[in-house]
Parts: structure tokens; C-alpha cells; sequence
């Protein structure tokens, strides 16, 4: 599937993890650290996996932990800001996607993670990747995280491109819900949490294995 002939692509913003990021093993070592610390035993991965999905989505976790949801969420994301910058890869690809999409626009990053954008840059840097971007939002750049459009617009504002010639890519059904809701195209990738079937259903423009096959589809 192509983008319409007529669309043209001046910006595209990419989620941080899941997109760009494998951030599978930070989220596995997180909830293990969190579970014991609340006096729990380690969960499976599936069940560790399920932890940021339902996060993201502001869904209740209380079926999966065996203590207060408010404690154990204060040392869940401690944690995971904590070890998350040791713990994640960028995917194989991901390098010479960003070499050859940021020839042909312009790139951004927006992150749901509650952490400053020069800390997002710093993480990014240690892959090489940080000079690809010309503006990184996060949640504490914004009111409103994903699926609000805020930050897309935010993000957009600063690229100086019109939303209507934007792309958001991300692994989330939240990322489709709020390119939708900014009037960007969406275009979600199976490398993170979310399944096939679950991403359908939030009805992206496209839905692609990995970022290395955006370019030869919207440039071709």
C-alpha cells in the first residue's frame, strides 16, 4: 500500500520506544525490579510486556499486581527511567532508515516519557542517532499526552510544515489515535507491543514490519 500520489511528505514524527528503540528488555528487567520491590515475584513476560501497554492506555493494572496500584507504579517508572537508557537498542534498522528518510524531510521524535528532551538527545546520541532530529517532544513538554494531538502539534509548529503533509510512526494504537486526531497520515510498525490485529483496528494509513520499509512507500 502507497501513500496517495498527491500526498506530500514534509515531516514525519516518530515515536521513541517501540519505533526507534527495542525497549522490550528494559521493560522485562523493570517489572522484575518493581515486583520484587513490592514484595512480589517476578512476572512472566507476557505479563511484563502488558505492564506499559495498559500504562500507556490509562487501563487498570490491578488484576496483574498484588499490591497498591499507586505504590507500585511510583517504583515501576522510577525504575524504568532509571535503567531504561542501559537497557534499550535501536532496532537493526533503524540507522539506515533515518540516513535515508532525513535526505528527503524532516524528522522529529515524540515520546509519552515523562523526562526532559536533552535526556531523550543524550540517549538518542549514544546510537549516532540524535543528529537525524530536528525536535524531540515529551510528556513534559505537553498537558495532554498521546492520544491528544498536542505534542504532534507541537512538533509540527517547530518543523514549520503543515499537519495535513505529516506522518506519525509509531507501534501504538495510541500513536494512530492521535495522528488521527491531528490530521497527519499514520503509519504504525509491528517492532513494539502492539499485534497486528490490534493495530488494524485502529485503522492506520499503513502498517509496516519496520521503519526500513517507509521510504521506498512514500518516496518511491
Amino acid at each position: 500500500m502507497l501513500m496517495p500520489p498527491e500526498f506530500s511528505v514534509k515531516g514525519i514524527m516518530f515515536d521513541l520506544d517501540g519505533t526507534l528503540l527495542d525497549t522490550r528488555p528494559a521493560y522485562i528487567e523493570t517489572a522484575r525490579i518493581a515486583f520484587e520491590e513490592t514484595g512480589q515475584q517476578p512476572p512472566e513476560v507476557k505479563v511484563a510486556l502488558e505492564i506499559p501497554k495498559r500504562i500507556e492506555r490509562k487501563q487498570n493494572i490491578k488484576d496483574i499486581i498484588m499490591t497498591d496500584t499507586s505504590e507500585f507504579l511510583e517504583v515501576y517508572l522510577e525504575t524504568f527511567y532509571r535503567i531504561s537508557a542501559s537497557k534499550t537498542q535501536p532496532f537493526p534498522c533503524v540507522a539506515n532508515a533515518l540516513e535515508v528518510l532525513s535526505q528527503q524531510t524532516k524528522l522529529a521524535v515524540i515520546t509519552m516519557r515523562f523526562v526532559s528532551g536533552n535526556s531523550v538527545i543524550k540517549e538518542l546520541q549514544q546510537f549516532k542517532l540524535n543528529r537525524y532530529f530536528s525536535q524531540v517532544v515529551t510528556g513534559l513538554d505537553t498537558h495532554k499526552p498521546k492520544p491528544s494531538p498536542e505534542a504532534l502539534k507541537k512538533a509540527v509548529a517547530a518543523m514549520n510544515v503543515e499537519i495535513s503533509e505529516c506522518l506519525i510512526v509509531g507501534d501504538s494504537v495510541v500513536d494512530v489515535e492521535a495522528g488521527k486526531a491531528a490530521g497527519s497520515k499514520t503509519v504504525a510498525v509491528l517492532t513494539g507491543l502492539y499485534s497486528r490485529d490490534e493495530l488494524e483496528k485502529a485503522s492506520p494509513d499503513l502498517i509496516i514490519n519496520n521503519i526500513s520499509e517507509l521510504a521506498p512507500l512514500i518516496f518511491p
